[in-house]
């Protein structure tokens, strides 16, 4: 026992009890003495079922005719572990998309699309006015005149006219019938999210009313964060396919950019 005695002073020249420490240890993993730790079920990700029905039917077409279950649960793990990989790449890609990088100072603005798309949008818009405006005259300068003998263009121009300022006094009329609507209801509301009892949804100023099942009480203080949502879209799957070696020159790559 002299190596045991050698230990019990070492340790109590540190100032530790060993036999508080076995005590303390025990007292702490109590739940995990005495049990015995198995595996888990090895379940599917897809139907066995189907699977197998569909696995045999490509299989007859090989001269292959007994397919046993345990190639059908490595398929459907591969089929599991191929779709995590392909969602995951998917959302990198759609999170990079999403990205803004006018606040970062590193970044510079070079070209500004929007702006020049919205400039262009304004030059249109002013030259169609100004058509609109011409042919407006024109219109107005047929249906006055006073002329005995008029030819048939004379006519028509008479009767657009006519046309024109039966539909500008439409509009007219149905832009006062909006305003006096309008004047009638009075000033709008905004609805309050933060009163007791509302549920709002978006997670901003969201209260539920406490206590029991009656529904009236004094508001609890959960409340539910916004939770973000990542949205993919085709281009994001198409730019994928376009990375990947072995959907690049698929077919099914060409059926997406028909879409």
């Amino acid at each position: 026992y002299r190596d045991d005695d050698d230990i019990n002073d070492v340790a109590s020249m540190a100032g530790v009890n060993l036999n508080e420490e076995s005590a303390r240890i025990m007292a702490t993993n109590s739940d995990l003495v005495g049990t015995q730790i198995q595996s888990c079920k090895d379940e599917p990700f897809l139907a066995a079922i189907p699977l197998h029905k569909r696995i045999l039917e490509t299989a007859k077409k090989l001269g292959i005719t007994d397919v046993p279950a345990e190639v059908v649960t490595f398929i459907s793990h591969a089929t599991q572990n191929r779709l995590r990989t392909v969602i995951e790449k998917v959302t990198v890609i759609t999170q990079h998309r999403m990205e803004s990088y006018k606040d970062d100072e590193w970044y510079e603005q070079a070209t500004d699309v929007r702006s020049q798309l919205k400039f262009f949008e304004q030059l249109e818009r002013l030259e169609k006015q100004r058509k609109d405006e011409q042919e407006r005259e024109i219109l107005l300068k047929a249906a006055k005149s006073r002329s005995r003998q008029e030819d048939p263009e004379q006519a028509r121009l008479k009767q657009k006219a006519k046309e024109m300022q039966q539909q500008e006094l439409a509009q007219m009329r149905q832009r006062d019938a909006n305003l006096t609507a309008l004047a009638a209801i009075g000033p709008r509301k905004k609805r309050k999210l933060d009163s007791p009892g509302l549920l709002a949804i978006g997670g901003e100023g969201l209260a539920v009313s406490g206590g029991s099942q009656a529904g009236l009480g004094t508001p609890s203080s959960r409340q539910y964060a916004r939770q973000k949502i990542t949205r993919v879209n085709l281009r994001d799957f198409i730019f994928y396919m376009e990375q990947e070696r072995e959907t690049s020159h698929s077919l099914l790559l060409y059926r997406a950019l028909l879409k």
